[in-house]
Parts: structure tokens; C-alpha cells; sequence
């Protein structure tokens, strides 16, 4: 395997290589579900959706393990304010993340576990850190003893003596030192609660990632990744108290950067965000969307505009268009797993996936044999152009962007009621223009183009006749 992929404990990009060739182990942080999810929520489950297809496409097996936090401070908090049950509230926004993850074309997670699922191993973890001395229980609540765990901070670079208060319990005074995190928290009234050796209470937010990774990953795996944002706290105490524990534990850390606005970070608090389905339903398709989210470098920051998603939405159309007019062409030679489709990707797409995920290096080889194959299209040349939209197809699949995938595809509904409507009107206009070109009346020709492309439509003349499209998208 060439892959490289950018560590954030190495603060390097190292070759990956797995614990078991031809099979790699997974375990990403997913929703804390308090609320539904915005577009900066969701790039996360795109930018790893893109690693896990690299590696598919690779030849290797993928476990894929992508957590749902359904009780933490958030939750709770959020369901009182709205008078529900938290368990009401973290199960309709689970629902409303599943709904987004399948909308933009993600892969079905192998497997899907809530942090309430697994009291038992988190009790048993946390037994083993008291047994260990890395942990203790106090009035009520388990910390964790950062002191005791010499490699504290290196995850995310920060020195312990540095760090501020966890401020995670209530129950402060009951640390031994503020930083200590907590691992278990004392039942409070109107709280879920579950009984332990150490009383009733519910699981901190780090000690399910630890607890559920190593019950389905192993005590060591693969990769280990989520937002930047959860390098600190999160990341860190999940790696100290998994280490502390005697597992090895994740052998990579990958971290996706932030969908910002204004330069801050998107968040509900904030009150700028984006909800997934309002922006599919307001603004452009999912496709586009996903291409939105997926075209730039995982480990750069978006900075949200509506400009910018709508060139983002463009770019995916010249593409599109690219295709469907190929596949009209000489048909669409077999489907993305088919013996119809090229056996290998153009190398310099290889190296760029290879090279960190470098999907911006990757698009733009994409494009480049799109404007191969728009000139083929142009010249009549069918051979050309069924080896550029093989190769393009092929590697729009590796993104999960093809546009024949019967999940983008435009073939049905109302997309091709209105392509109909649409495609009569602008075909009465195009025979006026050639009545008028035939009778050699330039202006009148000229000003029936003038006029659909006022009207945004795109006309170009072939061997075969005059062809249109929305503008843009040739």
C-alpha cells in the first residue's frame, strides 16, 4: 500500500500500513445528538467516507465503526429546554444525522453503537483504571488522575501544567486536581442513571469512545478520527485513559478541519449554521453538496459563502453534463463494478489520493480529462470519448460523485418533468433558429442564441445538430 496519511500525534505524514494487510479498522467519532445536523457537522462523515472508499477501491476489507453519543451534558440539557424525555430528543436527531449521512452519499457505518448500549464496558473499563491508579472514585463521580499518565498532552501538543480545568462535574472539589477528567458522574435528579460499584450516575463523554472502539476494534486498531475541534479534550483523554488501561490502543489519529463562517468555527450556539436538509432543499442537490464538502483538502478549513457552494455547485454540473452527453454518445459502458468500466485510474488521480486524500490534486485530473473528453465530443471522436468517460466515471466513483449512480442520476421525478418541459420549449426556439439559418438570416439565428443564452441555455452546434444545456455545465 502507498498510501500516506497525516498523524496528528506524529504532527507528520506517515506511510500507512495496517495491523492485518488487506484489512483496515475504523473508529470514528460521530454525533453528540443534541441537536439535528448543520453542514459542518456532516463533513466529517463525507471526508472519511472518502478514506474509506480509498481504501475499498484499494482491495482492502474496511470496518468502519462511527459512534452515537445519546447521553451527555448536551443532550440532557437541550431535552429539558424542550420539556421532552432526553432519550425522545437523541433518538430524532440519531435519526436526523442517519438521514443526512445516506443524503450525501455516505456508506452505511459496518456498525452504528449508542454510548447507552454500553454501560457494562464502560464500568469495566473505568474498574480497570481505578485497579491501574490512574483513576478514583470520589463523592459520587470516577476522575480520571492526569497526573499519574506521563504522556498527558501529547496528542495535542499542550503541556499538562497548561492545561485549565476539566470543568466537567459539578462536584469540583471533589478532584484532586481540577484537570482530572471525569469518567463517571454522580445521578442527579431529573437525569438518566445507571448503578455502579461506585454509585448511580451516567458515563463521562470520553470513556464510551475508549470503551466502545476496543469492544468491536480490538484493544489496537487501525485509525482513530473526527473534527479537529475533538483533538482537545476529547481525543486526548480518550488516548490517556485507553493507554493507562494497558491497550495500545489507535495507531494513526486523523482529524478533518471546520466548515467556518466569518472565520468562526459553525455551531448551533453561534446561531450560524446551515441544517443539511435546509440547504438541499433551498440551495443546491446533495451531490453537490457532498462535492461541496468533499473538493477541498480534508485537513483545510471551508469557509462558507453561498458563492462558494454555488461554483462549488457548477464545477459538479461540468462534470455532470459531461458525462450525460458521453453517455449519449456511445452509451454508458457497464456499470461502476462492471467488466465496461477501466480496470485502473490514471496515476497522477492514484498519486493524489495516495499523496494525504489529496482530493483537490485528484478533481483536477478529473477535470482535465473532461475538457479531453468535451473536445472529443466536439470532434466526433467516440473512441476518445468513451476512454475519457471511462476514466472519468471510474474516478468520480472513488469520490462517490458519479453521476450515473442511480442515487444522482437524473432520470425521474420532477428534475425530468421539468427537463421536458424545458427541453420542448428550447427545442421550438433552436428549430426557428435553423429555419433562419437556412434562409441565411444571421440575425435573426443570432438573435434566437442571444436570447437562450439571456435565458441561461448553452447551445452547441454538432456534426449532429444543435445541443443545449444550462450554461455552465459544457
Amino acid at each position: 500500500m502507498n498510501l500516506r496519511l497525516y498523524d496528528t500525534r506524529a504532527r507528520a505524514i506517515r506511510d500507512f500500513e495496517p495491523l492485518q494487510p488487506g484489512k483496515v479498522t475504523m473508529y470514528v467519532c460521530g454525533a453528540t445528538v443534541q441537536s439535528p445536523p448543520h453542514i459542518g457537522h456532516v463533513r466529517f462523515a463525507v471526508n472519511f467516507d472518502l478514506l474509506r472508499r480509498w481504501l475499498l477501491r484499494q482491495g482492502n476489507e474496511v470496518v468502519y465503526v462511527r459512534n452515537v453519543t445519546d447521553v451527555e451534558d448536551k443532550v440532557i440539557a437541550k431535552s429539558q429546554a424542550e420539556q421532552v424525555p432526553w432519550w425522545e430528543l437523541a433518538y430524532r436527531n440519531e435519526r436526523a444525522f442517519s438521514a443526512a449521512y445516506d443524503l450525501l452519499g455516505c456508506l452505511p457505518a459496518t456498525l452504528e453503537p449508542r454510548a447507552t448500549g454500553h454501560i457494562p464496558e464502560i464500568v469495566a473499563l473505568i474498574g480497570r483504571l481505578i485497579e491501574a491508579g490512574h483513576a478514583y472514585a470520589s463523592g459520587g463521580d470516577v476522575l480520571f488522575d492526569v497526573r499519574s499518565f506521563a504522556d498527558y498532552g501529547a496528542l495535542s501538543g499542550q503541556r499538562v501544567d497548561e492545561v485549565q480545568s476539566a470543568g466537567d462535574t459539578e462536584n469540583a472539589e471533589a478532584k484532586r486536581d481540577p484537570r482530572d477528567f471525569a469518567l463517571w458522574k454522580r445521578a442527579k435528579p431529573g437525569e438518566p442513571s445507571w448503578d455502579t460499584p461506585w454509585g448511580p450516575g451516567r458515563p463521562g463523554w470520553h470513556i464510551e469512545c475508549s470503551a466502545m472502539s476496543t469492544k468491536y476494534l480490538g484493544r489496537e486498531f487501525d485509525v482513530h478520527g473526527g473534527g479537529i475541534d475533538l483533538v482537545f479534550p476529547h481525543h486526548e483523554n480518550e488516548r490517556a485513559q485507553s493507554l493507562a488501561a494497558g491497550d495500545p490502543f489507535a495507531r494513526y489519529w486523523l482529524h478533518n478541519a471546520w466548515v467556518t463562517m466569518s472565520g468562526e468555527k459553525m455551531s448551533k450556539s453561534l446561531g450560524n449554521s446551515l441544517l443539511v436538509q435546509e440547504v438541499v432543499r433551498r440551495d443546491v442537490r446533495p451531490v453537490e453538496l457532498r462535492y461541496y464538502l468533499a473538493s477541498p483538502h480534508y485537513r483545510s478549513m471551508i469557509e462558507y459563502s453561498e458563492e462558494a457552494l454555488h461554483e462549488a455547485a457548477a464545477a459538479y454540473q461540468r462534470l455532470e453534463g459531461f458525462v450525460e452527453r458521453a453517455v449519449e454518445f456511445v452509451g454508458e459502458g457497464g456499470d461502476a463494478d462492471g467488466e465496461g468500466w477501466t480496470s485502473t485510474l490514471p496515476e497522477a488521480f492514484v498519486q493524489a489520493m495516495d499523496d494525504d486524500l489529496g482530493v483537490p490534486q485528484a478533481l483536477a485530473v478529473v477535470h482535465a480529462a473532461v475538457r479531453d473528453g468535451n473536445t472529443a465530443l466536439a470532434a466526433d471522436d467516440k473512441a476518445t470519448v468513451r476512454a475519457r468517460l471511462l476514466e472519468v466515471r471510474s474516478m468520480l466513483s472513488v469520490l462517490g460523485l458519479d453521476p450515473m449512480d442511480p442515487r444522482w442520476r437524473r432520470t425521474a421525478g420532477q428534475d425530468d418533468a421539468l427537463r421536458a418541459v424545458a427541453d420542448t420549449l428550447v427545442r421550438a426556439l433552436l428549430v426557428q433558429r435553423e429555419e433562419a439559418r437556412a434562409r441565411r438570416d444571421w440575425a435573426a439565428a443570432d438573435a434566437v442564441r442571444d436570447q437562450l443564452r439571456d435565458a441561461g441555455v448553452e447551445v452547441t452546434d454538432t456534426p449532429h445538430g444543435a445541443r443545449w444545456d444550462v450554461a455552465g455545465r459544457s
